[in-house]
């Protein structure tokens, strides 16, 4: 994105939609921490050693190598994959059936095509889904949170519920198809009953409904038939042959998602008539006389998942490769950010416990303040925890990325010691008042 190309509001809501501002901003927010100047925590820096030596007990767990220490190479990186292939292998055996088409062979780019189909509709319909919901698995196991919505989208993917000609072609997503989705057909879909209620069903209905405007208005990333795995096609011709194999800059990447899919989310803050997406004012960087915005944090947290979980079959399958991935942050979501909490990095201050509800945490819009504080600090604490592994096992950034960190350590770890510390519920310190549209 060309920042030179805009000025005063306009140039604060471009940086805003930036890679690099959701560190950036984070990390004013952290400095505020380090004075003791949050309003709604303390923070305890002496605490993040327990996390370090936590998440490393989890990886020689997880990941064991024959001395006892971590196979850091075994460790596959952070993304819906891992989700879809919950408790047995899915992606394999639907890629399988691929292969064994009538008429042409289904090609690599095709292949990773559906694959960004289904691997971007399920992170959209990711968000946090309650502690009650769980997804029955025909013939199979039951599965809950995000495993639970991932394996439901792929056997909605393999029945053809987001194409436009399931019968000819079940395993696309494309407009038409999306066209069709109600909130009934996801709620069928998904199992979601009386009895096995889902928090933001109607929310999450919508981004597909959106999905399609965003598809269809935006034919140069998504092509003539409005298909997300056409982004394919745009990269290709972003990106720069290095010894035959394309390298595509990471920004590129999150910029096709962060502009095309801007019609996809609720309308919230904007500046200069350009809405935002998932930004949010932070009442610690407010000073008097300030530009509109300098005050706003942006965390972008589903764009990141999706580009996580977008960058590993293009690279597994096309062989591609991404520069500047160093710029993508951990995920600001609430079992990153709850490990946190958890293990007393951060403290709640009295009048945030005060807001308790009767399971003894407090439940807040994504909106409050605390926790626009809460997933700032989440962003900069998984560089440090990270950076804190690593030295700890005598690595660099090169042999334990950023994302291996969320995958076999931060997330896995925020989810285990939630289910011990509130077993009845299993969840953060802090819930989220869902609407499906950001966690």
């Amino acid at each position: 994105m060309n920042l030179t190309a805009f000025s005063g509001p306009s140039l604060q809501a471009a940086y805003l939609r930036t890679l690099p501002a959701v560190r950036e901003r984070c990390s004013n927010v952290h400095a505020v921490a380090q004075r003791g100047k949050l309003e709604y925590f303390d923070y305890s820096p002496d605490q993040e050693s327990s996390v370090v030596n936590y998440c490393l007990e989890i990886m020689k767990r997880d990941f064991p190598a024959a001395d006892g220490g971590v196979d850091f190479a075994s460790i596959p990186p952070h993304g819906r994959w891992r989700h879809l292939d919950a408790g047995k292998s899915r992606i394999a055996p639907l890629m399988a059936k691929w292969d064994e088409e009538r008429g042409s062979p289904v090609s690599e780019k095709e292949k990773c095509k559906r694959l960004i189909d289904l691997f971007l509709v399920s992170v959209l319909l990711d968000a946090g889904a309650g502690n009650q919901w769980t997804y029955n698995e025909p013939g199979g196991e039951s599965y809950s949170r995000s495993e639970g919505l991932a394996v439901a989208t792929v056997h909605m993917f393999d029945q053809g519920l987001f194409s436009g000609s399931p019968a000819a072609q079940p395993h696309r997503v494309d407009a038409q198809g999306l066209s069709l989705i109600t909130e009934l057909t996801i709620a069928t879909a998904m199992q979601v009953s009386d009895a096995n209620p889902m928090v933001g069903l109607s929310g999450r209905t919508s981004l597909l409904v959106n999905l399609k405007t965003a598809l269809e208005s935006n034919p140069r990333f998504f092509g003539s038939d409005a298909r997300p795995g056409n982004i394919i096609d745009f990269l290709e011709s972003e990106s720069k042959l290095d010894d035959s194999s394309p390298r595509v800059h990471i920004s590129s990447l999150w910029g096709v998602l962060l502009e095309g899919l801007a019609p996809i989310w609720p309308a919230r803050h904007s500046i200069g008539g350009v809405q935002l997406g998932d930004v949010w004012p932070c009442s610690v960087l407010a000073t008097d006389g300030q530009a509109e915005g300098d005050d706003f944090v942006p965390f972008h947290k589903l764009t990141g998942w999706i580009t996580y979980s977008l960058i590993e079959p293009m690279e597994k399958i096309l062989k591609w490769r991404f520069d500047g991935i160093e710029d993508m942050t951990g995920l600001p979501e609430y079992r990153n950010g709850g490990l946190l909490i958890d293990f007393g990095v951060l403290t709640l201050k009295p009048g945030l416990k005060a807001l308790a509800n009767t399971s003894g945490v407090p439940c807040l819009p994504p909106s409050h303040g605390a926790v626009v504080e809460w997933r700032a600090m989440t962003v900069i604490e998984l560089d440090r925890i990270a950076d804190g592994i690593r030295r700890q096992a005598g690595v660099n950034s090169c042999d334990l990325t950023l994302a291996q960190v969320l995958e076999s350590a931060t997330w896995k770890g925020g989810r285990e010691i939630a289910k011990l510390l509130r077993p009845l519920t299993g969840g953060p310190p802090i819930e989220i008042e869902s609407d499906g549209t950001v966690f």
